[in-house]
């Protein structure tokens, strides 16, 4: 079965979306619009200021920093443990893939621990 379609509407070659003025100034703000997004400024009007609620002291030297982040990876894998064994499968499961890759993290801090201060 064949459907009867009309066919488009003829219409002059020369007709331009720019006809009315409403049609450029929609069109003048879709193309800032995309040049917001797709084309933000190279140099960053503000610079970004981090909160100073919780900040890291600056002068504190890299080793006390990865110990301090090891004793903290694990405790949260002690606690992540002690956590998995209350529940059961398959959120037990879940949480010990967390703690597995917690203590990955605990081992790759250990080894930048270790380049920084090799032990004799």
């Amino acid at each position: 079965m064949f459907k009867i379609t009309p066919n488009p509407p003829e219409t002059d070659d020369d007709v331009s979306p720019y006809e009315s003025i409403d049609s450029k100034k929609l069109h003048d703000a879709a193309e800032r619009a995309l040049d917001h997004y797709l084309k933000p400024p190279k140099e960053p009007t503000a610079a970004r200021k981090p909160s100073r609620m919780f900040i890291v002291a600056p002068d504190m030297d890299t080793e006390s920093l990865l110990a301090h982040a090891c004793e903290s990876l694990a405790s949260a894998s002690v606690m992540l443990s002690d956590f998995a064994n209350l529940l059961e499968n398959p959120h037990r499961n879940t949480m010990l893939g967390i703690q597995q890759n917690i203590m990955l993290g605990e081992l790759a801090v250990n080894r930048a621990l270790d380049n920084i201060d090799p032990q004799n």
